[in-house]
């Protein structure tokens, strides 16, 4: 166990962090799986922008890598477009 008081405090952080972390990145998931089994391109279209977006945040706290983001949103305006 932890011997400073700031060790505690650190553990404390981490594990916040970590379960929003947790959700941000799932719930993020969920949208690009929703996103790809959409067949309406117009609702695509509007879904698009928003799952971009928490791409990006992800990417920029580091929860996931900025190349794998970049990836994710290529692939996902191949599908747009294709529709």
């Amino acid at each position: 166990m932890a011997n400073h008081k700031s060790a505690l405090k650190r553990i404390r952080s981490n594990e916040a962090k970590r379960v929003i972390n947790r959700y941000q990145h799932k719930t993020t998931r969920n949208a690009i799986k929703k996103l790809r089994e959409l067949s309406d391109k117009k609702e695509a279209e509007a879904l698009f922008p928003q799952v971009v977006s928490m791409l990006d945040k992800l990417a920029k706290k580091n929860v996931i890598h900025a190349n794998k983001a970049a990836n994710l949103k290529s692939g996902l305006a191949k599908h747009v477009s294709a529709l």
